[in-house]
């Protein structure tokens, strides 16, 4: 199942997951309080300002993709959740960490494990890579590893709902090689004691010679 999801229909299901965890006495959530999700300031890359309208043509668009529903439990509001767990056969850790990278956007396995913690208990840094590992195994895959940045000592991850994003090449690993005016001065210090010896040796050799031609006029 290929998803090629929008950034609109990605944030919805994000805070639809989100909120589910966070918050659960108050979801399935009202249309007015998915829109607070979405647009909230914390916990999001990027910030968003949708309107309502923006919110029921994702609605609309991930109910078509038995992503998200409108809930038929109680009250007179309309209440709206999401399917993930039943549609992707995901449990509730590797819903936690997917909702993370759909809405902070690419980070690596210890950003998603500090993270996450607030949605769900999702273990170490090992049983974070365990998920992630699996849900890069998933049929389809839900989750790519990014080459490592330049700079960077651990590699990221990104979820693919919008697709495979464009991957760089990685940054190969490369030996720190002295700088080149640093290495012309550490020339030029060898050469220069490689002289001073030169010349040590010359003078213990005339004096070894003034010794022997001393010692030769007392004999």
């Amino acid at each position: 199942m290929r998803m090629n999801l929008t950034e609109l229909e990605i944030r919805i299901l994000g805070c639809l997951m989100e909120k589910e965890l966070t918050t659960p006495e108050y979801y399935p959530l009202t249309l007015n309080a998915l829109a607070a999700a979405c647009n909230q300031k914390s916990n999001r890359d990027p910030v968003l300002s949708l309107a309502e309208s923006d919110l029921q043509r994702g609605l609309e668009a991930l109910g078509a993709r038995g992503l998200a529903r409108l809930t038929t439990t109680g009250g007179r509001v309309d209440k709206y959740v999401h399917s993930m767990g039943d549609k992707l056969g995901l449990d509730v850790p590797a819903r936690a960490v997917l909702a993370e990278l759909m809405l902070r956007g690419p980070q690596t396995a210890a950003e998603l494990r500090s993270r996450s913690e607030r949605m769900a208990q999702v273990g170490d840094l090992a049983a974070v890579e365990d998920i992630l590992l699996k849900l890069q195994q998933h049929g389809p895959p839900l989750v790519v590893r990014l080459p490592r940045q330049a700079g960077r000592k651990e590699p990221r991850y990104a979820q693919v709902f919008a697709g495979m994003p464009e991957l760089p090449e990685e940054e190969p690993e490369r030996e720190l090689a002295p700088s080149a005016p640093r290495a012309r001065a550490g020339n030029e210090r060898l050469e220069q004691l490689e002289q001073e010896v030169g010349g040590l040796r010359q003078d213990v050799a005339d004096l070894r010679r003034e010794v022997e031609e001393l010692l030769a006029a007392f004999s």
